[in-house]
């Protein structure tokens, strides 16, 4: 387990961009053979505008993420948060600190960006993708991304999470979130019994449906203890599904400029 840790505590800048992207690329191999939707659409453009998306991230990664390493040394040495009272196994406590990041990175900011109306807006962008397959999971506007990680910081400070523990959460979350957009086809005998814990390809594609009341449930990334907690959890037929907002234009999910200009569009019907 130390090695394990050490890995995390230390990994390299080329390491987490294998694992980052690496994970993008097994799922689109995947989807291309064994599609949920057959969309009419060209692929690598509709990729290509995703990237864009990507990058985005990646830049505020770098400008910010130094911040969030320096709490995480922070809480570690001065032995601060919520785990570093309690004496627990180790296997104990990666389980707890990936559950906790969960809910601080991923279920609370998605939940209050379904419920206030200012924050909503920014992630339009998310659920405008009308073809959502393993690239739409890097679709976020950068003010989404700012919203994220700050609860995320909030819960590293607030645990006390070490950044080792910080890298393979960030590293398991990326997995989940190509897994989980990921066009492709699960079989409900597999797809069901994951969503038990996890949060399953069929269970997240609810979430992308393109009205209420399906667009506000699953919530959650990793585990599909918080929605069921909560009581968000929803599951159907994805078959049935269908992507995009019924507040825009579908014609709208390529156009770059103005995706990113949604936010400030006072047209936009944002009552959700």
């Amino acid at each position: 387990m130390n090695n394990f840790l050490q890995y995390w505590e230390h990994i390299s800048s080329s390491d987490r961009i294998l694992i980052l992207m690496g994970g993008m690329v097994l799922f689109w191999v995947i989807e291309g053979y064994y599609p949920l939707f057959t969309f009419s659409y060209k692929r690598f453009r509709h990729a290509g505008i995703n990237m864009v998306f990507l990058a985005c991230t990646l830049v505020l990664n770098v400008i910010f993420g130094f911040t969030t390493l320096k709490i995480c040394d922070w809480v570690t040495i001065h032995h601060f948060g919520l785990l570093n009272m309690i004496q627990l196994p180790e296997w104990v406590r990666m389980i707890l600190i990936l559950l906790s990041l969960d809910f601080f990175g991923q279920y609370a900011p998605h939940f209050l960006m379904h419920k206030i109306k200012w924050m909503w807006k920014f992630h339009l962008i998310h659920h405008s993708d009308t073809k959502v397959d393993v690239t739409t999971g890097t679709r976020h506007h950068p003010g989404e991304w700012l919203f994220r990680e700050s609860f995320t910081v909030a819960g590293v400070f607030i645990l006390g999470i070490p950044v080792s523990y910080y890298f393979l959460y960030r590293s398991v979350s990326g997995f989940f979130t190509y897994f989980n957009h990921a066009n492709i086809r699960v079989p409900l005998w597999l797809d069901k019994p994951i969503s038990w814990i996890f949060i399953s390809p069929n269970m997240h594609k609810v979430h992308h449906h393109y009205k209420r009341p399906y667009t506000n449930t699953n919530y959650a990334n990793i585990f599909s203890l918080w929605d069921r907690l909560f009581g968000t959890f929803a599951y159907t037929d994805p078959s049935k599904l269908r992507y995009g907002l019924d507040v825009l234009d579908d014609k709208t999910d390529e156009d770059i400029g103005y995706q990113f200009r949604l936010p400030f569009d006072k047209t936009i019907k944002s009552d959700y």
